[in-house]
């Protein structure tokens, strides 16, 4: 079992004060596969006060010495990818393959996409006589997800250090390791002391010691709704920014007459990434009426031919979801969509045949879901895909809108009919045939799934202040 006991603050590892050993469970084996430190105010109190100290300095370093920076960092990355892929798939259970050929280099690319607005970026904008400049915003708080650990560190650390800011970092508790050889990397790669500091704990200790600390000037976190409104009640008596991508409960909305053999596969893929554990998984199939018959079919052959297995092995199988607690979530919506006179089309309840062990979900489709069912509203975050019939257009576009959320939509069918219908969805993200952004575009949310983006030019933005300067000389 690997040790990560303790933080990483003003460039040296140090021991918690009073902190608690906590175990990070394999999701596969349901054994303990590393073990942690969680962190108490007194480590926030110095995590901040180191952050907050180098800032005075680091504000004022050049962009050119932030590129230089930045450049470091990939580059001790690259290195140690193979290392950050196996944490990966040991805490949060990805395949391996996966975690090597995505989840890791999910990281990287919000580096290099860094770099490349960093390099582009306009610093200052005269507007009439007066000038508006973009400065660093200042101490950073940063509270990321398990389900794509590097993905999201990546998507906050590296503007906050483009940008020249001071940041801590607390990833989940259930997928520390990565973030841990982040830490690593960040400090062979010469990243200044005090200017990033990871303290290890969970949401109710570190989190909201974060998010209400007087000297954290914004609070960037990504993760559920429901503790997204924590942080920022908790930020809400500093007055300090919030920056938050939260929860999402994607449309799939299937044009009539689709091709649906074609483009079905594609879309209905990104429910099974990572075994469902994406927050812009386009889980609810809405589907024309004529055609409900056929999708019901393809999505069942899709969704049937997945095989599931552990996170060791190699393969294009999904591995488990990340722990007891989402094992039993998904559950318990399994069970109610069956209560609430869904059809079960594959799938179900309890682990898949062989599987004994670990928390290990059957992928599952639903046909004859209503609006009204808990399975069509709340995010599942596994496996499961449900469909839901629409007579005509207008009709579609109001089931695709009619959720809290508004993170992500997936249109599939002809380009051209799809490109219509994008500006009517209130969603951050809309993607055609496909499920997944684009490198260098804003990610982030409307309604209920947050605020503020991330992501190239847009989240290096976020992440500074802005100041108008009027009456300089000419």
């Amino acid at each position: 079992m690997k040790s990560y006991l303790k933080h990483y603050i003003d460039g040296a590892w140090v021991d918690s004060e009073g902190g608690e050993r906590h175990e990070v469970i394999d999701p596969s084996t349901e054994q303990p596969v590393s073990e942690i430190t969680l962190g108490t105010q007194a480590d926030v109190d110095k995590a901040v006060a180191a952050a907050k100290k180098a800032f005075a300095s680091y504000s004022q370093t050049s962009v050119d010495e932030r590129i230089a920076l930045l450049g470091r960092v990939i580059e001790e990355y690259k290195a140690r990818m193979p290392d950050l892929a196996a944490a990966t798939s040991e805490e949060m259970g990805a395949p391996i393959g996966f975690a090597t050929m995505a989840q890791a280099p999910a990281g990287l690319g919000y580096f290099l996409g860094t770099l490349k607005a960093l390099q582009e970026f306009s610093f200052s904008e005269q507007v009439g006589k007066n000038r508006v400049v973009h400065e660093p915003l200042g101490v950073v708080a940063m509270i990321t997800p398990w389900n794509w650990p590097l993905n999201q560190i990546c998507a906050k650390v590296a503007p906050a250090l483009a940008a020249g800011d001071t940041m801590i970092l607390k990833p989940s508790e259930e997928a520390p390791g990565c973030a841990m050889i982040l830490a690593e990397i960040l400090d062979k790669a010469g990243v200044p002391a005090g200017v990033f500091n990871l303290v290890n704990g969970d949401g109710p200790g570190v989190g909201a010691a974060l998010s209400k600390h007087k000297h954290v000037d914004m609070v960037s976190f990504t993760g559920s709704t429901r503790a997204g409104i924590a942080v920022a009640q908790a930020a809400a008596a500093t007055v300090k920014r919030v920056h938050q991508e939260l929860g999402g409960k994607a449309p799939n909305l299937v044009l009539e007459g689709a091709d649906l053999a074609t483009v079905l596969p594609p879309t209905v893929q990104g429910v099974l990434a990572n075994s469902g554990q994406s927050c812009i998984a386009p889980t609810r199939l809405l589907v024309h009426r004529s055609q409900a018959g056929e999708a019901t079919q393809i999505v069942k052959s899709i969704m049937g031919a997945v095989t599931v297995d552990a996170a060791s092995v190699m393969g294009a199988h999904i591995g488990p979801v990340v722990n007891k607690a989402q094992y039993e979530k998904i559950q318990g919506l399994i069970q109610s969509a069956i209560d609430e006179g869904a059809t079960l089309v594959t799938g179900g309840m309890g682990r898949p045949d062989g599987r004994n062990a670990g928390f290990f979900i059957k992928p599952t489709v639903f046909a004859d879901v209503t609006p009204e069912m808990r399975i069509y509203r709340e995010e599942t975050f596994g496996p499961v895909a449900t469909i839901t019939t629409y007579d005509d257009g207008d009709q579609a576009i109001e089931m695709a809108n009619d959720t809290d959320y508004g993170l992500s939509a997936t249109i599939s069918g002809d380009p051209a009919a799809a490109a219509k219908i994008a500006p009517k969805l209130r969603a951050g993200l809309v993607t055609i045939n496909a499920w997944s952004g684009g490198g260098g575009t804003p990610f982030g949310g409307y309604k209920q799934s947050g605020n503020g983006r991330e992501g190239g030019k847009y989240g290096l933005a976020d992440f500074m202040e802005l100041k108008t300067i009027v009456g300089e000389p000419a």
